[in-house]
């Protein structure tokens, strides 16, 4: 049967979403990969005085990211992994030729993050849980420094723990700043290595259980952004003498991440203010703090161009994301690619509030179709530690491009809101007050008169997957249909089943330890265990080569909902991996979920 959503799933699953943008040293290059135009990911590439169109640099039967690109834009550091395993192989590819040559062995085994140029061009930096002479894996991660002539590897640095945050290489060559969080899962420090591999050293730390971030302003100084219970600090340290001066450290800001500026004099500073973006432009030498137009658009720093413009991606619901070069000076925006075609219909979001169980305000953003609706649908956002925004979603301008109405939740642990509410998920560990955040989310619209009762869905993908499984067994007299993607169904097999060699370590900062140590929070926790209340319709979807959330969730919830005859709709994909990113594969899914729901509502 041809699904009558089935011409708006394909416009969506062709929007071009933009993946892992990276800009030249010189400013001249801005590269990133784009799904939607093809079948899968591939590279593109734009001169940044806009001269130029973008232009496709891949066409591979798998995604390509860039992971890094050098300082003329000649050449990049590209990953692609088999089935979108997460597994990936680096390549070295050239921009004028196109040509591709591996730097990587292909595998399924280990995890690569990374790819960073040596200033001097005949070498790059990653890092990998991987031993190439023994031919084995490693506990942590450790930085190799590769030849890019003679294709020999070296060690510059061994971290107990994943690092799974590209390593910084110093402006001079000659030292690599990188985080390690050995001391505990909810921490990192941060460490710097000579670039030959000696003096490997902690530089900073804000606390075992603390987050502290660094960047190279110069070969001396390196920016901190450090976490406190209530705030972030920024300061500068100057690592020759130790001396650390703090220019802001304020518990009423919201700084969730920096980006140096080429001339080491300024600094961007990315802020959140309920959710939406606040960027300011700080001057190191004054502390003097601009707070920047964005011209009604929220607008994310990249780099700075060595003239002084900054390269950025600009977005907001009402219209498709965009590249921009602006001069913060002058307030001039010049657009260098933008994601979008004539078959989209954007759909702005709407603020929307509400009190949480416990009478913790929460805030989320409201879409409503033209027309009458057909049901609400809450798509939950994964993470847990991520937050959405006022953007382009295509997945939701789909769901309300069908007639349905959406709710995207920012529920406690979501960044955006400050660290006390991220933290916040931990006080129950997952499956707690978060999911009343989003079950008080549907009363409220339905109090409002802008939802229904016996037409509520919930969906979502990795922990808004989980989110789905929790509401149809949780909620079941509320939640009429879920549609889990790539969620988690029992916590104690994601936990060891998971291959993400961070995975482990995020659970048990999230749920205090163990499933051995904690077994009875982790059965609370897990939809497996209250499958028998399940009322409501049930659509499940994964990704068969998901290294993240294993597909073995999925496994065993199809044998317990057979066993018990509880009728559910599975789509598998044997080509995706952790979501569904094939614009195939999506135009398919896309479309059965909206006839899923549509069915489920009587619509």
């Amino acid at each position: 049967m041809t699904s009558r959503f089935a011409d708006l799933a394909a416009a969506w699953a062709h929007y071009p979403i933009i993946w892992s943008p990276h800009v030249s040293k010189d400013g001249a290059w801005l590269a990133w990969s784009w799904t939607g135009h093809a079948d899968t990911a591939n590279v593109w590439i734009v001169p940044t005085d806009g001269s130029a169109p973008p232009l496709q640099l891949t066409d591979g039967a798998d995604h390509f990211n860039v992971n890094g690109i050098d300082a003329s834009g000649g050449r990049l550091i590209l990953s692609q992994s088999l089935g979108s395993n997460e597994h990936d192989r680096l390549f070295l590819l050239t921009r004028d030729s196109s040509e591709l040559l591996p730097l990587t062995p292909e595998q399924s085994d280990h995890y690569v993050f990374g790819g960073s140029f040596h200033p001097d061009g005949r070498s790059i930096l990653y890092t990998a849980d991987f031993d190439y002479k023994a031919g084995q894996g490693t506990d942590g991660s450790w930085l190799y420094a590769q030849d890019l002539v003679t294709g020999t590897r070296r060690i510059v640095a061994k971290a107990q723990s994943i690092v799974d945050r590209a390593p910084e290489i110093s402006p001079d060559g000659s030292q690599v700043l990188y985080h390690r969080g050995d001391l505990h899962p909810a921490g990192t420090q941060i460490w710097c290595a000579h670039w030959d591999g000696s003096a490997d050293r902690q530089i900073f730390s804000a606390g075992d259980r603390s987050r502290a971030y660094g960047h190279w302003i110069d070969d001396g100084k390196v920016l901190i952004q450090a976490e406190t219970v209530t705030h972030s600090r920024i300061g500068v340290l100057d690592i020759r003498s130790g001396v650390l001066d703090w220019l802001i450290d304020d518990r009423a800001r919201n700084i969730e991440n920096v980006v140096v500026g080429s001339d080491s004099r300024q600094v961007m500073l990315i802020a959140f203010d309920a959710g939406r973006l606040k960027l300011s432009l700080l001057d190191l030498a004054s502390g003097k703090e601009v707070l920047l137009d964005q011209r009604d658009h929220s607008l994310l720093p990249l780099q700075q161009h060595p003239g002084g413009d900054w390269i950025a991606e600009a977005y907001r619901s009402a219209e498709p994301h965009a590249f921009w070069r602006i001069n913060p000076a002058f307030g001039e925006a010049r657009p260098l690619a933008i994601s979008t075609s004539e078959a989209h219909h954007f759909t702005p979001a709407k603020d929307f509030r509400w009190s949480s169980s416990d009478g913790k305000p929460i805030q989320g953003w409201l879409y409503e179709p033209q027309g009458d609706s057909r049901g609400l649908v809450v798509w939950v956002h994964g993470g847990p530690t991520w937050h959405s925004e006022d953007w382009v979603n295509p997945v939701v301008q789909f769901l309300v491009g069908a007639g349905f109405t959406v709710l995207d939740p920012n529920y406690r642990g979501s960044t955006g809101f400050g660290i006390p509410f991220r933290e916040a998920i931990k006080q129950d560990g997952w499956g707690g007050r978060e999911q009343d955040d989003i079950r008080t989310g549907i009363e409220a619209l339905i109090a409002a008169g802008k939802a229904k009762a016996g037409r509520i869905g919930v969906a979502g993908l990795s922990y808004g997957g989980y989110s789905s499984w929790v509401a149809i067994t949780r909620f079941a007299d509320l939640v009429d249909a879920a549609c889990a993607i790539c969620g988690m169904y029992e916590l104690g097999i994601d936990y060891h089943n998971t291959e993400m060699p961070h995975g482990r370590a995020y659970s048990e900062e999230m749920m205090g330890g163990t499933p051995e140590q904690y077994p009875e929070r982790y059965f609370n926790a897990s939809p497996k265990n209250f499958v028998d209340r399940i009322k409501g319709k049930l659509m499940i979807v994964h990704g068969l080569a998901d290294s993240n959330v294993s597909p073995a969730n999925t496994d065993l919830a199809v044998k317990d909902l057979t066993e018990r005859g509880i009728p559910y709709r599975l789509l598998t994909f044997p080509d995706e991996g952790h979501g569904i990113y094939k614009r195939g594969n999506r135009a398919f899914w896309l479309a059965e979920m909206g006839e899923f729901f549509a069915e489920a509502f009587g619509t």
